[in-house]
């Protein structure tokens, strides 16, 4: 169903694709938009590798929410990992792409904890995740997307 990485050479391992989602700071998420055009966002998210999904947040209203009530699935894509390799002068850096399907998760523990996994990403400690989440956390709208299909690969930007 999902097409192959045309040029096997420059293909990661999935392990490899698995580790990049895991430590990326940031994603882009795209959607089936308005009008059929593709809708592309930059996202903080969490990768949670066991249960093999992709968390995020977002307003609850807007294009994104819109966008997936109408068409589930989503494509998301991280890239960094550039590198510079002594026998070659222009940087290599590794892309994954996860196909998946995206759906609204309902207020409650759960998301209240997912949404903490998310945090504890990007802020220094618990305090300031807990006041963030007191302050913010009822105005939040929480994402996950279901992996159907990871790939990975490493190109030369030259």
């Amino acid at each position: 169903m999902f097409r192959p990485i045309r040029r096997k050479k420059k293909e990661m391992d999935i392990d490899a694709a698995k580790e990049l989602l895991q430590c990326s700071r940031r994603g882009v998420l795209a959607v089936n938009g308005d009008d059929g055009y593709p809708y592309a966002v930059p996202v903080n998210y969490f990768y949670d590798r066991n249960a093999e999904k992709i968390y995020f947040h977002g307003a609850r209203v807007g294009h994104k929410v819109d966008a997936l009530r109408a068409d589930d699935k989503v494509c998301f894509t991280v890239y960094g990992n550039e590198t510079i390799r002594e026998e070659a002068w222009a940087p290599f850096v590794q892309s994954a792409v996860v196909f998946g399907r995206c759906h609204l998760l309902k207020e409650g523990t759960e998301a209240t904890e997912i949404l903490k996994k998310i945090a504890r990403k990007y802020y220094p400690n618990e305090q300031l995740i807990d006041e963030e989440i007191e302050r913010s956390g009822k105005a939040v709208q929480l994402f996950a997307i279901e992996i159907e299909h990871i790939s990975g690969k490493e190109i030369q930007e030259r």
